[in-house]
Protein backbone atom coordinates (compact mmCIF):
# COMPACT_ATOMS: atom_id res chain seq x y z
CA UNK A 1 0.00 0.00 0.00
CA UNK A 2 1.31 3.44 -0.91
CA UNK A 3 1.22 5.47 2.29
CA UNK A 4 2.62 8.76 0.98
CA UNK A 5 5.34 9.06 3.66
CA UNK A 6 9.03 9.00 2.83
CA UNK A 7 11.24 6.24 4.18
CA UNK A 8 13.11 8.81 6.28
CA UNK A 9 9.88 10.03 7.89
CA UNK A 10 8.80 6.48 8.68
CA UNK A 11 12.09 5.75 10.43
CA UNK A 12 11.91 8.92 12.51
CA UNK A 13 8.32 8.15 13.54
CA UNK A 14 9.76 5.40 15.74
CA UNK A 15 10.96 8.20 18.03
CA UNK A 16 8.05 8.85 20.37
CA UNK A 17 7.14 12.60 20.17
CA UNK A 18 6.37 12.89 23.87
CA UNK A 19 9.64 11.22 24.82
CA UNK A 20 11.53 13.68 22.64
CA UNK A 21 9.58 16.65 24.01
CA UNK A 22 10.44 15.69 27.59
CA UNK A 23 14.15 15.41 26.76
CA UNK A 24 14.11 18.85 25.16
CA UNK A 25 12.11 20.40 28.01
CA UNK A 26 14.42 18.96 30.68
CA UNK A 27 17.42 20.77 29.21
CA UNK A 28 15.51 23.79 27.82
CA UNK A 29 16.67 22.99 24.32
CA UNK A 30 14.13 25.24 22.60
CA UNK A 31 14.42 28.13 25.06
CA UNK A 32 14.38 31.39 23.09
CA UNK A 33 14.60 29.45 19.83
CA UNK A 34 12.46 31.06 17.14
CA UNK A 35 13.43 28.76 14.25
CA UNK A 36 15.25 25.50 13.67
CA UNK A 37 14.05 23.57 16.71
CA UNK A 38 15.79 20.67 18.41
CA UNK A 39 13.62 18.29 16.42
CA UNK A 40 14.83 19.83 13.17
CA UNK A 41 18.41 19.59 14.43
CA UNK A 42 17.86 15.91 15.22
CA UNK A 43 16.33 15.32 11.77
CA UNK A 44 19.23 17.01 9.98
CA UNK A 45 21.90 15.16 11.96
CA UNK A 46 19.97 11.88 11.70
CA UNK A 47 19.77 12.41 7.93
CA UNK A 48 23.55 12.89 7.88
CA UNK A 49 24.08 9.59 9.70
CA UNK A 50 21.59 7.68 7.58
CA UNK A 51 22.89 8.93 4.23
CA UNK A 52 26.61 9.13 5.04
CA UNK A 53 27.01 12.92 4.72
CA UNK A 54 30.53 14.26 5.28
CA UNK A 55 29.99 17.89 6.33
CA UNK A 56 27.40 20.49 7.30
CA UNK A 57 27.58 21.97 3.80
CA UNK A 58 26.95 18.48 2.41
CA UNK A 59 23.83 18.18 4.59
CA UNK A 60 22.61 21.62 3.48
CA UNK A 61 23.05 20.97 -0.25
CA UNK A 62 21.37 17.55 -0.14
CA UNK A 63 18.36 18.70 1.88
CA UNK A 64 17.87 21.90 -0.08
CA UNK A 65 17.82 19.90 -3.29
CA UNK A 66 14.63 18.32 -1.91
CA UNK A 67 13.05 21.64 -0.96
CA UNK A 68 9.49 20.58 -1.81
CA UNK A 69 9.70 17.59 0.52
CA UNK A 70 11.32 19.27 3.52
CA UNK A 71 8.03 20.18 5.19
CA UNK A 72 6.81 16.60 4.93
CA UNK A 73 10.10 15.43 6.40
CA UNK A 74 9.42 17.54 9.49
CA UNK A 75 11.43 20.69 8.67
CA UNK A 76 9.66 24.00 9.19
CA UNK A 77 12.74 26.20 8.86
CA UNK A 78 15.15 26.70 5.99
CA UNK A 79 18.27 24.56 6.07
CA UNK A 80 21.58 26.39 6.49
CA UNK A 81 24.85 24.86 7.60
CA UNK A 82 25.56 27.90 9.82
CA UNK A 83 22.26 27.43 11.65
CA UNK A 84 22.97 23.74 12.16
CA UNK A 85 26.49 24.54 13.36
CA UNK A 86 25.10 26.96 15.95
CA UNK A 87 22.58 24.38 17.12
CA UNK A 88 25.27 21.71 17.53
CA UNK A 89 27.44 24.12 19.50
CA UNK A 90 24.74 25.43 21.85
CA UNK A 91 21.92 22.87 22.26
CA UNK A 92 22.71 20.67 25.25
CA UNK A 93 24.08 17.30 24.10
CA UNK A 94 22.33 15.63 27.04
CA UNK A 95 19.03 16.00 25.15
CA UNK A 96 20.17 13.38 22.67
CA UNK A 97 21.99 11.29 25.26
CA UNK A 98 18.74 10.95 27.21
CA UNK A 99 16.80 10.23 24.03
CA UNK A 100 19.28 7.48 23.18
CA UNK A 101 18.86 5.94 26.63
CA UNK A 102 15.09 5.74 26.08
CA UNK A 103 15.61 4.03 22.73
CA UNK A 104 18.18 1.69 24.28
CA UNK A 105 15.67 0.55 26.90
CA UNK A 106 13.21 -0.34 24.12
CA UNK A 107 15.87 -2.16 22.10
CA UNK A 108 17.14 -4.21 25.04
CA UNK A 109 13.65 -5.60 25.62
CA UNK A 110 13.48 -6.68 21.99
CA UNK A 111 16.87 -8.41 22.12
CA UNK A 112 16.56 -9.87 25.62
CA UNK A 113 16.19 -13.42 24.28
CA UNK A 114 19.11 -13.31 21.84
CA UNK A 115 21.34 -16.37 22.05
CA UNK A 116 24.84 -15.97 23.43
CA UNK A 117 26.12 -19.39 22.51
CA UNK A 118 26.33 -20.32 26.20
CA UNK A 119 23.61 -21.36 28.63
CA UNK A 120 23.44 -18.37 30.95
CA UNK A 121 20.44 -16.27 31.91
CA UNK A 122 22.42 -13.44 33.51
CA UNK A 123 22.87 -10.09 31.82
CA UNK A 124 26.37 -9.87 30.37
CA UNK A 125 28.10 -6.57 29.69
CA UNK A 126 31.35 -5.98 27.82
CA UNK A 127 33.30 -2.86 28.76
CA UNK A 128 35.95 -1.24 26.60
CA UNK A 129 36.98 2.02 24.94
CA UNK A 130 38.08 3.21 21.54
CA UNK A 131 40.12 6.28 20.65
CA UNK A 132 39.13 8.72 17.90
CA UNK A 133 41.97 10.89 16.65
CA UNK A 134 41.34 14.61 16.14
CA UNK A 135 43.23 17.60 14.83
CA UNK A 136 44.86 19.44 17.75
CA UNK A 137 44.50 22.89 16.16
CA UNK A 138 40.72 22.37 15.77
CA UNK A 139 40.10 20.52 19.04
CA UNK A 140 42.53 22.07 21.57
CA UNK A 141 40.26 21.04 24.47
CA UNK A 142 40.92 17.36 23.62
CA UNK A 143 44.74 17.46 23.80
CA UNK A 144 46.06 13.90 23.83
CA UNK A 145 49.76 14.30 23.10
CA UNK A 146 51.97 17.26 22.27
CA UNK A 147 51.02 17.14 18.59
CA UNK A 148 47.59 15.51 18.47
CA UNK A 149 44.15 15.51 20.03
CA UNK A 150 41.75 12.64 20.64
CA UNK A 151 38.60 11.62 22.44
CA UNK A 152 37.76 8.25 23.92
CA UNK A 153 34.42 6.51 23.65
CA UNK A 154 33.98 4.37 26.76
CA UNK A 155 31.19 1.89 26.09
CA UNK A 156 29.34 -0.65 28.17
CA UNK A 157 27.71 -3.09 25.76
CA UNK A 158 24.91 -5.51 26.49
CA UNK A 159 26.26 -8.40 24.43
CA UNK A 160 22.74 -9.57 23.65
CA UNK A 161 22.03 -7.46 20.64
CA UNK A 162 24.63 -5.97 20.96
CA UNK A 163 23.17 -2.76 22.41
CA UNK A 164 25.29 -0.04 24.08
CA UNK A 165 23.86 0.73 27.51
CA UNK A 166 26.37 3.38 28.55
CA UNK A 167 28.62 5.64 26.50
CA UNK A 168 30.93 8.21 28.03
CA UNK A 169 33.09 10.57 26.00
CA UNK A 170 36.34 11.71 27.59
CA UNK A 171 39.65 13.22 26.61
CA UNK A 172 41.93 10.70 24.95
CA UNK A 173 44.43 10.72 27.80
CA UNK A 174 41.93 9.57 30.45
CA UNK A 175 42.79 6.12 31.82
CA UNK A 176 40.21 3.46 30.99
CA UNK A 177 39.96 2.27 34.57
CA UNK A 178 38.49 5.59 35.69
CA UNK A 179 35.24 4.81 33.89
CA UNK A 180 34.51 2.18 36.56
CA UNK A 181 33.68 5.09 38.88
CA UNK A 182 30.79 6.05 36.58
CA UNK A 183 29.22 2.60 36.36
CA UNK A 184 25.91 1.94 38.07
CA UNK A 185 26.52 -1.71 38.85
CA UNK A 186 23.62 -4.09 38.28
CA UNK A 187 23.34 -6.88 40.88
CA UNK A 188 23.69 -10.34 39.39
CA UNK A 189 25.15 -9.13 36.08
CA UNK A 190 28.52 -10.11 34.61
CA UNK A 191 30.98 -7.42 33.51
CA UNK A 192 33.66 -8.60 31.09
CA UNK A 193 36.69 -6.34 30.56
CA UNK A 194 40.36 -6.50 29.67
CA UNK A 195 43.27 -6.13 32.08
CA UNK A 196 43.41 -2.37 31.64
CA UNK A 197 40.53 -2.20 34.12
CA UNK A 198 42.29 -4.00 36.96
CA UNK A 199 42.12 -1.81 40.04
CA UNK A 200 41.26 -3.90 43.08
CA UNK A 201 39.67 -1.07 45.00
CA UNK A 202 37.32 -0.39 42.11
CA UNK A 203 36.75 -4.10 41.39
CA UNK A 204 35.66 -4.68 44.98
CA UNK A 205 32.62 -2.49 44.23
CA UNK A 206 31.32 -5.38 42.11
CA UNK A 207 31.54 -7.68 45.13
CA UNK A 208 29.70 -5.18 47.30
CA UNK A 209 27.01 -4.79 44.62
CA UNK A 210 26.55 -8.59 44.27
CA UNK A 211 27.71 -8.46 40.65
CA UNK A 212 30.47 -10.38 38.89
CA UNK A 213 33.49 -9.39 36.84
CA UNK A 214 35.66 -11.39 34.46
CA UNK A 215 38.98 -9.93 33.43
CA UNK A 216 42.47 -11.00 32.47
CA UNK A 217 45.24 -10.86 34.99
CA UNK A 218 48.42 -8.94 34.28
CA UNK A 219 52.09 -9.20 35.14
CA UNK A 220 53.12 -8.13 38.61
CA UNK A 221 49.99 -9.24 40.46
CA UNK A 222 51.05 -11.52 43.32
CA UNK A 223 48.54 -14.24 44.19
CA UNK A 224 48.66 -17.03 46.75
CA UNK A 225 46.88 -20.26 45.84
CA UNK A 226 44.39 -21.50 48.42
CA UNK A 227 42.66 -24.30 46.50
CA UNK A 228 42.98 -26.19 43.21
CA UNK A 229 39.97 -27.50 41.34
CA UNK A 230 40.01 -30.31 38.77
CA UNK A 231 39.73 -29.26 35.11
CA UNK A 232 39.19 -31.03 31.78
CA UNK A 233 42.37 -30.35 29.84
CA UNK A 234 40.82 -31.71 26.65
CA UNK A 235 38.77 -28.51 26.25
CA UNK A 236 41.71 -26.12 26.66
CA UNK A 237 41.58 -25.58 30.42
CA UNK A 238 44.93 -25.68 32.24
CA UNK A 239 44.01 -24.80 35.84
CA UNK A 240 41.25 -23.49 38.10
CA UNK A 241 42.49 -22.00 41.39
CA UNK A 242 41.00 -20.14 44.32
CA UNK A 243 43.55 -17.46 45.21
CA UNK A 244 44.24 -14.63 47.62
CA UNK A 245 46.04 -11.36 46.98
CA UNK A 246 49.51 -11.22 48.54
CA UNK A 247 50.31 -7.52 48.54
CA UNK A 248 49.15 -5.93 51.85
CA UNK A 249 47.98 -2.83 50.00
CA UNK A 250 45.91 -4.92 47.57
CA UNK A 251 44.41 -6.92 50.43
CA UNK A 252 43.22 -3.70 52.05
CA UNK A 253 41.39 -2.76 48.84
CA UNK A 254 40.16 -6.27 48.04
CA UNK A 255 39.91 -8.40 51.19
CA UNK A 256 38.10 -11.35 49.54
CA UNK A 257 39.13 -14.40 47.59
CA UNK A 258 39.48 -14.49 43.80
CA UNK A 259 39.26 -17.23 41.22
CA UNK A 260 42.03 -17.68 38.65
CA UNK A 261 41.31 -19.72 35.52
CA UNK A 262 44.03 -20.56 33.01
CA UNK A 263 42.98 -21.45 29.47
CA UNK A 264 44.85 -22.24 26.24
CA UNK A 265 43.06 -20.87 23.17
CA UNK A 266 42.86 -23.77 20.68
CA UNK A 267 42.83 -21.35 17.73
CA UNK A 268 46.21 -19.73 18.30
CA UNK A 269 47.66 -21.65 21.27
CA UNK A 270 47.83 -18.50 23.39
CA UNK A 271 47.50 -18.99 27.16
CA UNK A 272 45.01 -16.65 28.82
CA UNK A 273 44.67 -16.27 32.60
CA UNK A 274 41.39 -14.87 33.92
CA UNK A 275 40.40 -13.40 37.27
CA UNK A 276 36.81 -13.41 38.46
CA UNK A 277 34.80 -13.16 41.65
CA UNK A 278 32.39 -15.88 40.54
CA UNK A 279 33.08 -19.28 42.11
CA UNK A 280 30.05 -21.22 40.81
CA UNK A 281 30.20 -21.27 37.00
CA UNK A 282 32.26 -23.98 35.31
CA UNK A 283 35.77 -22.84 34.44
CA UNK A 284 35.12 -23.26 30.71
CA UNK A 285 32.14 -20.88 30.93
CA UNK A 286 34.41 -18.26 32.49
CA UNK A 287 36.68 -18.52 29.42
CA UNK A 288 33.67 -18.38 27.11
CA UNK A 289 32.40 -15.27 28.89
CA UNK A 290 35.67 -13.48 28.30
CA UNK A 291 35.51 -14.39 24.63
CA UNK A 292 32.24 -12.43 24.39
CA UNK A 293 34.27 -9.27 25.04
CA UNK A 294 35.26 -9.21 21.38
CA UNK A 295 31.70 -8.08 20.57
CA UNK A 296 32.39 -4.61 21.95
CA UNK A 297 35.49 -4.39 19.76
CA UNK A 298 33.40 -5.38 16.75
CA UNK A 299 30.84 -2.77 17.79
CA UNK A 300 33.53 -0.08 17.70
CA UNK A 301 34.70 -1.28 14.30
CA UNK A 302 31.15 -1.28 12.99
CA UNK A 303 30.17 2.21 14.13
CA UNK A 304 33.41 3.67 12.76
CA UNK A 305 32.70 2.08 9.39
CA UNK A 306 28.97 2.77 9.20
CA UNK A 307 28.31 5.94 11.21
CA UNK A 308 29.75 9.45 11.03
CA UNK A 309 31.83 9.57 14.20
CA UNK A 310 35.38 9.75 12.83
CA UNK A 311 34.96 13.21 11.29
CA UNK A 312 32.97 15.79 13.19
CA UNK A 313 30.76 18.60 11.94
CA UNK A 314 31.70 20.92 14.81
CA UNK A 315 34.80 21.49 16.93
CA UNK A 316 33.33 22.17 20.36
CA UNK A 317 32.94 19.57 23.09
CA UNK A 318 29.15 19.95 22.85
CA UNK A 319 29.11 19.47 19.07
CA UNK A 320 31.20 16.31 19.29
CA UNK A 321 29.01 14.75 21.97
CA UNK A 322 25.84 15.77 20.12
CA UNK A 323 27.02 14.05 16.94
CA UNK A 324 28.03 10.88 18.77
CA UNK A 325 24.75 10.56 20.65
CA UNK A 326 22.61 11.20 17.56
CA UNK A 327 24.68 8.53 15.78
CA UNK A 328 23.83 6.16 18.66
CA UNK A 329 20.14 7.09 18.30
CA UNK A 330 20.21 6.15 14.60
CA UNK A 331 22.03 2.90 15.35
CA UNK A 332 19.48 1.89 17.99
CA UNK A 333 16.53 3.00 15.81
CA UNK A 334 17.69 0.68 13.03
CA UNK A 335 18.20 -2.11 15.58
CA UNK A 336 14.61 -1.59 16.79
CA UNK A 337 13.30 -1.65 13.22
CA UNK A 338 15.14 -4.88 12.57
CA UNK A 339 13.28 -6.65 15.36
CA UNK A 340 9.90 -4.94 15.05
CA UNK A 341 9.67 -5.56 11.29
CA UNK A 342 11.35 -8.97 11.36
CA UNK A 343 14.03 -7.90 8.87
CA UNK A 344 16.50 -10.60 7.87
CA UNK A 345 19.21 -8.15 6.77
CA UNK A 346 22.15 -7.16 8.96
CA UNK A 347 22.26 -3.64 10.36
CA UNK A 348 24.88 -2.53 7.87
CA UNK A 349 22.73 -3.85 5.01
CA UNK A 350 19.71 -2.02 6.41
CA UNK A 351 21.66 1.24 6.55
CA UNK A 352 22.80 0.77 2.97
CA UNK A 353 19.20 0.27 1.86
CA UNK A 354 18.03 3.31 3.82
CA UNK A 355 20.84 5.52 2.54
CA UNK A 356 19.66 5.32 -1.08
CA UNK A 357 15.91 5.25 -0.40
CA UNK A 358 15.32 7.95 2.23
CA UNK A 359 13.14 10.02 -0.12
CA UNK A 360 11.19 7.09 -1.56
CA UNK A 361 7.54 6.70 -0.59
CA UNK A 362 7.29 3.01 0.14
CA UNK A 363 6.42 1.19 3.38
CA UNK A 364 9.52 0.15 5.32
CA UNK A 365 8.47 -3.49 5.58
CA UNK A 366 8.02 -3.65 1.81
CA UNK A 367 11.35 -1.91 1.18
CA UNK A 368 13.33 -4.33 3.34
CA UNK A 369 11.40 -7.35 2.03
CA UNK A 370 12.35 -6.44 -1.54
CA UNK A 371 15.96 -5.92 -0.51
CA UNK A 372 16.06 -9.27 1.26
CA UNK A 373 14.75 -11.05 -1.84
CA UNK A 374 17.83 -9.86 -3.75
CA UNK A 375 20.25 -10.80 -0.98
CA UNK A 376 21.69 -14.21 -0.24
CA UNK A 377 20.54 -14.66 3.36
CA UNK A 378 21.54 -18.32 3.65
CA UNK A 379 24.50 -17.42 5.86
CA UNK A 380 22.85 -14.72 7.98
CA UNK A 381 21.41 -17.05 10.60
CA UNK A 382 24.66 -17.60 12.45
CA UNK A 383 26.00 -14.08 12.09
CA UNK A 384 26.02 -11.29 14.60
CA UNK A 385 23.36 -8.84 13.55
CA UNK A 386 25.82 -6.00 12.90
CA UNK A 387 28.09 -7.27 10.19
CA UNK A 388 28.01 -8.69 6.72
Amino acid sequence: MHIGKTVFTQVMEWVHPEQFRRCVARYQGNYKVSNFSCWEQFLAMGFAQMTFRESLADIEVCLRSRGRQLYHLGFQSSIAHSTLADANATRDWRIYAELAQGLIRRARKLYAQESLGIELEHTIYALDSTTIDLCLSLFPWARFRSTKAAVKLHTLLDVRGPIPTMISISEGKQADVQILDELIIEPGAFYVMDRGYIDFQRLFRFVLASAFFVTRTKAGIQLSRLESRPVDRNCGLRSDHIVWLVSPQSVVHYPERLRRVSYRDPEDGKVLVFLTNNFDLPALVIAQLYKLRWRVELFFKWIKQNLRIKHFFGTSDNAVKTQVWIAVCVYVLVAILRKELGVQLSLSQMLQVLSVNVFEQVPLAELFAKSTSYTDTSDLHNQLMLWN
